[in-house]
């Protein structure tokens, strides 16, 4: 699997729909996640969003996203226009602690536990979960 690729493919979580810039669209995103209705979102929650992210990406159900699945899933966010910026050396990185076996493939269970650095940093207490507070600050971030 092609490291770039599949960083690229993990933007699309990164930024994240409860982040986008259309404030309609993240409200949605947010409530879909929110499962308890609790007005915040836990790690679990997140996680259970990233695989069903997973379960779109997989268009083969092989279970491994591979350089196709990510080509396209990049090609979406493009033409979405919501692909951030970031530096490569950093997505690289992410990509490889993604893959916790380190066998070069990402499965779903390594997509799904992955919590993306922006959002552990934006878990600014340490809970595990994301406040309103703590999302408003990662959106205007």
């Amino acid at each position: 699997m092609n490291v770039k690729l599949l960083a690229g493919v993990m933007l699309v979580v990164a930024t994240g729909s409860a982040c986008a810039a259309d404030g309609q669209k993240a409200r949605k995103a947010f409530r879909q996640m929110d499962i308890n209705g609790d007005r915040a979102l836990q790690f679990t929650e997140l996680q259970a969003a990233r695989a069903t992210l997973f379960d779109r990406l997989d268009a083969n159900r092989d279970g491994v996203l591979d350089e196709g699945e990510a080509k396209a899933a990049l090609q979406r966010v493009r033409e979405g226009g919501r692909l951030q910026m970031a530096t490569a050396e950093g997505l690289e990185t992410q990509a490889r602690r993604m893959d916790a076996n380190g066998d070069g493939r990402i499965a779903r269970a390594e997509f799904a536990q992955f919590i993306p650095d922006r959002l552990l940093r934006a878990d600014t207490n340490g809970d595990r979960t994301l406040s309103l507070p703590e999302l408003k600050a990662l959106r205007q971030r």
